[in-house]
């Protein structure tokens, strides 16, 4: 009977590594397609003047993306700045001294921004922002992308400091250090590879949010001059060049499309190895 046990969960075993293989293949598939089809469509339209040169008049040929690249990275800067100070600090508080209907309001709202579309996050901004400062600005966009990160690093943050045991917290303050020196010097280094990834996850995703830019920094044509004025990116570009009936335009948001799927696949890249190295200097 035994031998009939070890034999039947020997071929359970193999049956569900062999799925397991397959889902991950069936996963992989669209994403390796998506990969494929926007570099073969994008690759065409990349080249110096792309990076260098602001975009040209509808219906002339040529031209670049420069001013969308910088705004873009600007944007995101903004939000960054924002964010995720705002979104560690939350999360440190719901996990270290979070207790009681404020936490758990707290809580709630993370999980219902969470939720909500981008696009309903930027009219609320433009009802706010834009409104009271009579004019699209980098501002606004960067308040807008800050708002979609924030429940996103909160959330990620607290999940890492749960984590942590709780073990570690206690040698600490046996040895006399004080909570908030517990919480910065060990709960948060612990947690650092973690809170990093999501981090950098977090930014990954508002890099590529189109509506809730198109109510609050809109687009330009030129460079930037100023956080109050308007401001160029990527996601908008695309959204704005791939709707038009010229072939040249359509070439320049694929290109666009590339530029933009290489940046967020680089800041994963960058999470991970971020996530890595943390990881392996709290061990050490």
């Amino acid at each position: 009977m035994r031998i009939r046990r070890n034999q039947r969960r020997r071929i359970v075993d193999r049956i569900m590594g062999v799925l397991s293989v397959l889902a991950t293949v069936v996963a992989l598939i669209p994403l390796a397609s998506i990969l494929i089809y926007v570099s073969a469509k994008g690759l065409s339209a990349i080249n110096w003047d792309f990076f260098t040169k602001l975009p040209k008049p509808v219906g002339e040929p040529g031209g670049g993306m420069a001013n969308a690249i910088v705004g873009t990275m600007i944007l995101v800067g903004l939000a960054s700045a924002m964010g995720i100070p705002l979104g560690i600090l939350a999360g440190i508080y719901l996990a270290e001294f979070g207790r009681g209907r404020l936490a758990w309001t707290v809580r709630f709202i993370c999980d219902v921004m969470t939720g909500i579309p981008s696009i309903i996050v930027g009219i609320a901004v433009y009802g706010t922002i834009v409104v009271a400062m009579k004019r699209y600005s980098a501002i606004a966009g960067g308040v807008a992308l800050a708002i979609i990160m924030l429940p996103l690093v909160t959330r990620t943050t607290e999940e890492m400091l749960k984590l942590v045991p709780n073990s570690l917290r206690e040698a600490s303050l046996a040895l006399g250090a004080p909570q908030w020196r517990t919480v910065v010097s060990v709960v948060l280094r612990s947690a650092a590879g973690g809170i990093i990834t999501g981090v950098m996850l977090a930014v990954a995703r508002i890099a590529g949010e189109t509506a809730p830019l198109l109510f609050t920094a809109l687009s330009s044509r030129y460079w930037h001059t100023g956080l109050d004025q308007r401001i160029a990116s990527l996601p908008v570009y695309i959204y704005t060049y791939a709707t038009t009936p010229y072939e040249d335009l359509h070439r320049l948001a694929w290109g666009a499309a590339l530029v933009l799927l290489a940046l967020v696949l680089v800041t994963s890249m960058a999470a991970r190895v971020a996530g890595r190295r943390a990881s392996g200097g709290n061990r050490g």
